[in-house]
């Protein structure tokens, strides 16, 4: 599986990104998406996995989790925006 990650678009997404992604089965995004349109538009190339971050407002919240766990070829995966703070990391 050829997966695409990324973080913090904060509502503008590289075209390059696209193109640098092409061949991925899936991206995943890790919060601060910023905007559905973001979130559309890479739905419209690629399955995407995404939690919301501390920067995204009620739709992409409603959209997607805080933290999601899942399965990706045997492998169990947890992703979230923010694991912690320096300091206060959660150890879970």
């Amino acid at each position: 599986m050829r997966i695409g990650l990324l973080s913090d678009t904060h509502g503008w997404l590289d075209p390059k990104l696209l193109e640098f992604f092409e061949g991925c089965d899936e991206v995943w995004h890790c919060g601060d998406i910023g905007t559905m349109e973001v979130a559309e538009e890479l739905e419209r190339h690629f399955i995407v996995r995404a939690v919301y971050g501390n920067i995204d407002g009620q739709s992409l919240r409603l959209e997607y989790p805080e933290v999601a766990h899942f399965k990706a070829e045997e492998v169990n995966v947890m992703m979230t925006h923010i694991g912690g703070y320096p300091g206060r990391y959660n150890p879970a």
